[in-house]
């Protein structure tokens, strides 16, 4: 049975070899390259990074084995509110195409709506690489924005809860 859930500490290995995985089929380089730019600490540290910072983090399990992943965590404030972020949406290849990632994001989303957050931003590396991705985005009301943080991506998301 597939099912989305919140994180479990034994899964933490398992989130971080599906993100390296999948990393390494889009950007076709090896996992040293990907570590160099991401050192997926955040994961490490997922409950004080994301459940204790008014965020979650969820997996897609396919029985017991984790094959996808997607996250929440509070970003900043600004006039109209607070801010979120989505981040961490990566899937196995067989999962990817079959509306598991829709279905997360609208529970990550609606978490957001819950914990009352007024907009969720996002980040990607490549616009071309990761196509499929940004269309599902913008397929759920995200739009582009000015780059909102340092990182290595090209593309920035928002959507108005």
């Amino acid at each position: 049975m597939i099912e989305i859930k919140p994180i479990q500490p034994h899964q933490i290995e398992d989130v971080k070899q599906v993100i390296l995985a999948v990393c390494q089929e889009i950007f076709q380089v090896p996992e040293e390259v990907i570590r160099r730019h991401d050192n997926l600490s955040d994961i490490d540290q997922v409950r004080s990074h994301y459940f204790d910072n008014r965020g979650i983090f969820l997996v897609l399990l396919d029985g017991e084995t984790v094959v996808g992943c997607g996250a929440i965590r509070y970003l900043s404030s600004d006039t109209s509110g607070d801010i979120c972020e989505l981040k961490r949406m990566w899937f196995l290849n067989p999962y990817r195409g079959q509306g598991w990632g829709t279905k997360m994001s609208y529970m990550l989303l609606d978490f957001a709506k819950r914990n009352d957050y007024t907009k969720v931003r996002l980040d990607t590396v490549d616009e071309y690489k990761q196509a499929p991705a940004i269309k599902l985005y913008q397929r759920l009301g995200f739009y582009p924005i000015e780059r909102y943080n340092d990182s290595a991506c090209t593309v920035f998301l928002e959507k108005l809860l």
